[in-house]
């Protein structure tokens, strides 16, 4: 079995055009919030996508469980 009984996934990403990578706040935010709720960090990737024709956007997901 699992070690959680339910998850939530959180997806956070670069906003505007010019960013300068993955909000820092945004993340801290999330994290806050949800360890608030009971929730733990069960698992977390940083993506990073092609945008437009030369640039690159970044994201974080982050699994949590309890």
């Amino acid at each position: 079995m699992g070690r959680y009984k339910e998850y939530k996934v959180v997806y956070v990403k670069e906003s505007g055009f010019r960013a300068a990578g993955i909000p820092i706040q945004q993340v801290e935010a999330a994290l806050n919030e949800a360890v608030a709720e009971g929730w733990q960090v069960a698992f977390q990737l940083i993506e990073k996508r092609r945008f437009l024709l030369f640039w690159t956007r970044q994201a974080v997901l982050i699994t949590f469980g309890r």
